[in-house]
């Protein structure tokens, strides 16, 4: 409920509208607040847009997404089956390691034939050996 106060004529109060609209809280269903925490997690979403859209507070889909990270909520299937974003995470310990001999850049795998080729290999080699496995396979 909003109160507005009127007071043009500079001296106490000439008017008073008493403005309604929905009282009390939301209650939302574990599957909508599994869905909106899970919206605002999406690739060039924020989390201020996502509030604003549905009606909430930033801090309230914050809490969402934690009890969606600790399992207390669970993204409807519907959700799930949608293309998520995913956090990078990168792991320092193999850059220490000495680099691996033998090793291809390509791995290519028709069947039960493996084809690797390293960095250098040409498009046409590559191409003709593809073909030829297809052949060979079958």
């Amino acid at each position: 409920m909003g109160v507005h106060l009127d007071s043009s004529k500079g001296f106490g109060v000439s008017r008073l509208e008493v403005l309604e609209g929905p009282s009390g809280r939301r209650r939302r269903t574990k599957a909508e607040r599994a869905r909106i925490a899970a919206e605002s997690m999406m690739p060039s979403v924020t989390v201020a847009d996502v509030a604003r859209k549905h009606g909430t507070t930033r801090w309230q889909i914050y809490d969402w997404r934690k009890q969606l990270r600790k399992g207390n909520l669970v993204v409807p299937e519907s959700v799930a089956a949608l293309p998520i974003f995913a956090e990078l995470v990168v792991d320092d310990s193999a850059a220490d390691a000495p680099p691996a001999r033998g090793a291809s850049d390509v791995e290519i795998v028709i069947g039960d034939i493996v084809i690797r080729a390293g960095a250098g290999a040409d498009e046409g080699q590559l191409t003709r050996a593809i073909r030829a496995a297809r052949a060979a396979a079958s």
